[in-house]
Parts: structure tokens; C-alpha cells; sequence
């Protein structure tokens, strides 16, 4: 069971833990986190880290409605600035065989998730979470492990997205290069 106090929360918290001011704009942002990034750099890259079935795990089971256990079709990805990691996204999808969504997604290779989900008006994103994350989390650690630096804690923020009974949980965790980024002058 996760504590309470470590638990994802619909709202950011307005003191003690709360993220630094410039970082909420960003955690917030309820449109495509691609095209944000996108404007304010001058080359966007994705780079697919791992794509696998694997077994879901507790948090993920309870956001997606699933038994703990059940296979999802798991994909992590760097999301690039001008080369710099910015952030680790972690998406999880209930696997079904012969499902067209699941062809888009195995497919996107280098491309962004956002590029699918946002491009179709019927798929709806669900409420925004969020939780900072230290070392003892999985997530935490699966982005530490790709910057290669320990810092205190990491912002994260996942949300469900679906359409009809296929959804997709995606875990967002912010790197502490998104700070640099300035909008691109026009």
C-alpha cells in the first residue's frame, strides 16, 4: 500500500513540498507537453529508451483499473531540448491483442506519444496528478538512471488518457533542465 503522504494528488501543493514557481507552468500545462517543449527550442528530438510487455505494477494496476500483475505494453522515452534532457516519460497500456491503438503505439518509434494522443479529438485526457519523487521511487529511479545525476527530487504529474475502454496511463517526471528552457523569440 502507498502512504498517503507519498500518494499522486490531483492538486500541487501550495507550501512545504511544493515545486519551484517556474516549474509549475509546466507541470500544469494541460495541452501537448511536446508542443510546449517544442516552443521553446530550436530541435525537439524523442528518444525511445525501452518498449516492452511487462507486468503492471501496484500504482499503475489502481489507475488503470487493472489486477495487479496484468501484462501493458510499457514505453519510456527522453524528451530532447537542443540535446539536453528535459523530460522521462513512462506510458502504460493495458495489451489487447489486435487493437488498432495498439499498432499506432508500437509503431511511434521516435515519435512523440503526444503527436498520437493529441491528434485525435475522440481520445480524452483524464485529471492531472501529481507527486515528487525521491529515490525510493521506481519512476524516480528509471529517470536518475538516464541523466546520470542524483538530485533531491524529481517533479512528476501522470494523467489517463482513452477513448471507448482503451486507455493509456502516461507518467511525465521533469528534469531539472526544463528550468533553462525560454520561449523562442518569433
Amino acid at each position: 500500500m502507498i502512504p498517503a503522504a507519498a500518494a499522486w494528488r490531483p492538486a500541487l501543493l501550495q507550501r512545504g513540498r511544493a515545486p519551484q514557481p517556474a516549474l509549475r507552468p509546466w507541470l500544469e500545462e494541460r495541452g501537448s507537453l511536446t508542443a510546449r517543449i517544442k516552443a521553446h527550442c530550436r530541435d525537439f528530438r524523442v528518444q525511445c529508451l525501452r518498449q516492452c510487455l511487462e507486468p503492471v505494477g501496484v500504482e499503475e494496476a489502481a489507475s488503470l483499473g487493472l489486477p495487479i500483475g496484468t501484462r501493458v505494453w510499457v514505453r519510456e522515452v527522453l524528451l530532447l531540448a537542443d540535446g539536453v534532457p528535459v523530460v522521462f516519460a513512462h506510458t502504460a497500456m493495458p495489451w489487447q491483442p489486435r487493437h488498432p491503438f495498439d499498432t499506432r503505439f508500437g509503431a511511434l518509434g521516435q515519435r512523440s506519444l503526444g503527436s498520437l494522443l493529441f491528434a485525435d479529438p475522440r481520445i480524452a485526457r483524464g485529471r492531472l496528478e501529481f507527486r515528487a519523487l525521491d529515490g525510493r521511487h521506481r519512476l524516480y529511479r528509471r529517470a536518475e538512471a538516464s541523466l546520470g545525476t542524483q538530485p533531491e527530487r524529481l517533479w512528476a504529474r501522470r494523467s489517463r488518457f482513452g477513448r471507448g475502454a482503451k486507455g493509456l496511463l502516461v507518467n511525465e517526471v521533469f528534469l531539472p533542465a526544463i528550468l533553462a528552457l525560454m520561449p523562442r523569440p518569433a
